[in-house]
């Protein structure tokens, strides 16, 4: 897991699942969250849909996008 940080929002790399409780399919992700107000954060599938057969390839990836990540908008939204 790797971490970024941002003037109101911090993005971390992650993985999600293809379809809950179903092991060997997962999506490389960004999860952001505000840094100061709290709240669940919101995840980003990224790698264009490509689904890796372990949490650790997906995660993988999403630490090479997270590199690529150069801002969130106010709205949490991903700025490449």
């Amino acid at each position: 897991m790797a971490r970024k940080e941002f003037e109101q929002f911090e993005a971390v790399s992650a993985v999600v699942p293809v379809q809950m409780g179903v092991a060997g399919a997962y999506h490389a992700a960004i999860a952001v969250k505000a840094l100061y107000e709290g709240g669940a954060p919101r995840f980003h599938t990224v790698s264009n849909e490509q689904v890796f057969a372990t949490a650790t390839a997906a995660d993988a990836a999403a630490v090479e996008q997270l590199e690529r990540l150069r801002d969130v908008t106010a709205d949490g939204e991903l700025v490449w």
